[in-house]
């Protein structure tokens, strides 16, 4: 981490505690009671809540401004979500000091989804920088309080996280991918969702010689249709199909609407459990970070597990 924590989340990292964060997604709306509502829930039991930028590349609400509404609304921290996919350099170096000014003090570097797969096809993307350079932009004018050698008066204050994927095929190109992202100055890691503990293992095995705080990306399902649209529209990521068919099977043969719901978090609990609980053992992450999007109920479930 930087010299001294800047957040919560930063603190947490540093003082070795087994940090859990959630996920906000803010939608194509001005009025973000709603996404307020879910970070009320959420507060109780996260050091911090990533709050979403255009995923898929469908136009929402504008990340910095939903997180420091939500931070302000709620008191509950958020990590924001800054991709390269939209604005050049210039214009991300000036989004970062905004963020300060606004009360953000974590960031998660991102590449983004490109505009080709969202709701305004014909935008044109960007990428000035690469999610590595974006860490690298973010560390300069934190840590050198300056940019493109020029000083800044009043500098940003911030931690800077990275995404990786251990679904990646092959994985060896994202764990040099990784490498770039640790030397750059990453000072966490989110990793996209996971379901396979050997692969799981193998990679967090590999990537903790760059000894970045991993925290490991799981995605609780709270019914069959958020678990079929997710393994079939989210890229990089497939549910395996025995998970789909034991939460087919609760949709089922379960009527009951709170018997159902009861069933779907139990099924969570059951197979994150023995997963965290595994990793933890091997001493392979530093906490979670869950993509409950709309499923707050989760968290004292997985509270429970994270302390078992």
């Amino acid at each position: 981490m930087a010299n001294r924590p800047f957040s919560k989340l930063g603190e947490g990292l540093a003082k070795g505690e087994f940090v859990l964060t959630g996920e906000l997604e803010p939608e194509k709306t001005c009025d973000l009671s709603h996404t307020i509502k879910e970070a009320n829930e959420m507060a109780p039991y996260v050091h911090a809540a990533n709050v979403t930028d255009s995923p898929l590349g469908i136009v929402t609400i504008n990340s910095m401004a939903a997180s420091n509404i939500i931070q302000r609304e709620t008191g509950l921290e958020c990590v924001w979500q800054l991709t390269v996919r939209d604005v050049n350099k210039l214009g991300i170096a000036g989004m970062i000091m905004g963020g300060h000014a606004l009360g953000l003090r974590n960031v998660l570097s991102l590449t983004g989804d490109h505009t080709a797969l969202g709701d305004m096809p014909e935008s044109k993307p960007v990428f000035d920088l690469d999610s590595s350079t974006l860490v690298k932009l973010v560390r300069e004018m934190v840590d050198e309080e300056s940019i493109n050698g020029h000083e800044i008066e009043c500098p940003p204050t911030f931690h800077v996280g990275a995404a990786a994927n251990p679904n990646a095929d092959p994985m060896g190109a994202e764990i040099l991918k990784i490498g770039r992202k640790a030397e750059a100055g990453a000072e966490f890691l989110q990793t996209q969702v996971v379901y396979d503990i050997d692969r799981t293992i193998e990679f967090l095995t590999e990537i903790k010689k760059y000894k970045v705080p991993v925290l490991l990306g799981i995605f609780p399902m709270k019914s069959y249709g958020i678990a079929k649209g997710f393994d079939t529209f989210v890229p990089g990521v497939s549910v395996p199909p025995d998970i789909l068919a034991k939460w087919k099977g609760i949709k089922k043969n379960i009527t009951d609407k709170k018997e159902k719901k009861a069933a779907y978090d139990e099924a969570n609990y059951e197979f994150f459990k023995p997963f965290i609980t595994e990793l933890k053992k091997k001493g392979l992450l530093a906490g979670v970070h869950c993509m409950a999007v709309h499923y707050t109920r989760i968290f004292p479930k997985l509270i429970e597990v994270i302390k078992a």
